[in-house]
């Protein structure tokens, strides 16, 4: 049905080849995934497909994209339209993006039958409805209403899912769809995926990084490296044989526990204690109304010892981002203690001082940066609370940590948005331990990097903290993650700790069913190739 033939993706003027040369077929109902790290031209092939190359990026003459009877790279805009939505869709990876925030629900799913069918407004009402049912959404019809912004980010990519397929396209093309969603939901849009394009005959093409999660759904798989096709065929083959070294090393990069066992046993005094914290959000006042309060986590008790790594893991809405904003004073309790170094709410003179000792590493290093501060002053910034050193001296720490994090004097006068993802969650790190804390907390630090960045990220934690002895709460919904940087696991459900433990006798010996639950959803290689015909198995799901 889909047949990419010389595919080349070049630069404007300079020629500089994006994608190069790639090639691949795909059979009407069949699935397949491109693979690859960030920047090795999978997204941009993806989006040449639908034509929708940003600017200056140009298809070279000699590519071919043949779909069904058609050459995409030779029809006229007006014929392009007619293909996009009703034969070929798309999601794209952030749904918040690709939704219209101004937009209710119901009009944006309208808005493509109206443009490829002529239906009567009652009819395109009870397609949407009969969509958000299939997708299991509660209260339909109260949700054509709603906006973007009331929903989860896993609600929103299966209502994004939705709305693509309920055109029936021939192809649907899904860019990183699970993206830092939690292992929970993402297995749920994933199932929900292969469900909707099984019932319809749809042809998959996914774009993603996540090994783990190919393994598990895909049965085809072409890897690309640097704009070109590397190696390809079945998952299966591909995946526990590589023969490119470019494929071993991502392979290479996956999450591994840890050697050595955990440090648990080994770590110092309690560097902070948390007994019977309640944390609620109050309710928001409406024009005739008033919603109710939210109460986030309940009486939880908890304890990280000098040294070591606890990590709090659960499904999004759990409340572990509450939790570890409430320790570094981001979050004021509702009720319970919460001590540092045995001080209790301190006097607002000693704030900063604790502050200076606490420190937080946010998911998204992009918001938490200051875009017009060069990276050098970031970095420096959090010294200036230290009247006790001197200009010098802040220059040399900041040198020093320059270094221990793997950025080069180069990147000094940069600003935010001329690094990568991973060198500015770098960055983000080098801010958080540049004023040697006790504490610090690692908000998903790795949740939307590929899995080579993934690793340097993890092993960077891991080395700073034998460096420098600091205690650190993990926050990541990322067990394969967790399973390589922790001591300790602390499990969160609806606000509570339902299982803590050491690393390896939470996740060899999961004693909570939500502990199961969370183990079962992650989607590692080693355990997907131990089934038998595994495929199916996930395809009957």
């Amino acid at each position: 049905m889909l047949s990419v033939r010389d595919l080349t993706i070049t630069v404007g003027p300079s020629g500089k080849r994006i994608v190069d040369a790639l090639s691949f077929d795909l059979a009407a109902g069949d699935m397949m995934a491109l693979v690859g790290e960030s920047g090795s031209g999978k997204t941009m092939a993806a989006r040449a497909i639908l034509g929708l190359l940003p600017q200056p990026l140009v298809t070279a003459p000699q590519s071919r994209i043949l779909f069904k009877d058609s050459d995409l790279t030779r029809l006229e805009p007006k014929a392009m339209r007619k293909v996009r939505g009703a034969e070929i869709g798309m999601v794209f990876q952030e749904p918040m993006v690709s939704l219209n925030p101004a937009v209710t629900i119901g009009e944006q799913m309208a808005e493509g039958l109206r443009l490829h069918h002529k239906l009567a407004k009652v009819e395109i009402r009870d397609r949407s409805l009969a969509m958000l049912e299939r997708i299991r959404i509660k209260e339909p019809a109260k949700c054509l209403a709603a906006y973007p912004h009331e929903f989860s980010g896993g609600m929103r990519q299966r209502i994004m899912l939705a709305s693509v397929m309920l055109l029936k396209p021939r192809l649907l093309i899904a860019d990183e769809p699970t993206t830092a969603l939690d292992t929970l939901v993402q297995r749920d849009v994933l199932d929900l995926m292969v469900e909707l394009t099984q019932a319809n005959g749809t042809a998959v093409l996914l774009i993603s990084h996540d090994l783990g999660m190919v393994s598990h759904y895909i049965p085809n798989v072409v890897v690309m490296s640097e704009g070109k096709a590397v190696e390809s065929g079945p998952s299966s083959e591909v995946l526990r044989a590589p023969t490119h070294d470019y494929t071993r090393r991502l392979l290479d990069a996956l999450p591994q526990r840890s050697a050595g066992g955990t440090r648990g046993g080994d770590c110092g005094k309690p560097i902070v204690e948390i007994r019977d914290v309640v944390i609620d959000y109050p309710g928001r006042n409406r024009l005739f109304s008033r919603t109710e309060a939210k109460r986030a986590v309940h009486g939880v008790d908890l304890t990280v010892r000098r040294g070591e790594t606890l990590a709090l893991v659960g499904a999004s809405g759990s409340g572990k981002t509450t939790l570890g904003r409430a320790i570094v004073g981001l979050v004021k309790p509702t009720s319970g203690e919460i001590s540092f170094l045995g001080a209790e709410g301190l006097e607002p003179a000693d704030r900063h001082g604790r502050h200076r000792e606490m420190q937080i590493v946010f998911q998204d290093p992009y918001s938490s940066l200051d875009p017009r501060q060069r990276i050098a002053d970031i970095i420096a910034e959090p010294l200036k609370l230290d009247k006790s050193m001197s200009a010098a001296e802040r220059e040399r720490r900041v040198e020093q940590v320059f270094t221990e994090v793997g950025l080069s004097s180069d990147f000094r006068r940069r600003f935010p948005h001329q690094l990568s993802g991973g060198q500015r969650q770098r960055v983000a790190i080098a801010r958080a331990i540049v004023g040697r804390p006790a504490f610090v907390v690692a908000d998903e630090p790795v949740s939307a990097l590929d899995m080579t960045v993934q690793k340097q990220i993890l092993l960077l934690i891991r080395e700073l903290q034998a460096r420098h002895n600091f205690a650190c709460l993990f926050v990541s919904h990322d067990l394969g993650a967790v399973e390589q940087v922790a001591d300790r696991i602390a499990v969160m459900q609806d606000g509570r700790i339902v299982e803590i433990g050491e690393r390896d006798d939470v996740i060899d010996r999961p004693q909570h069913p939500y502990t199961r639950q969370l183990l079962e959803a992650a989607m590692l290689i080693d355990r997907r190739f131990a089934e038998t015909n595994p495929l199916e198995q996930a395809m009957a799901r």
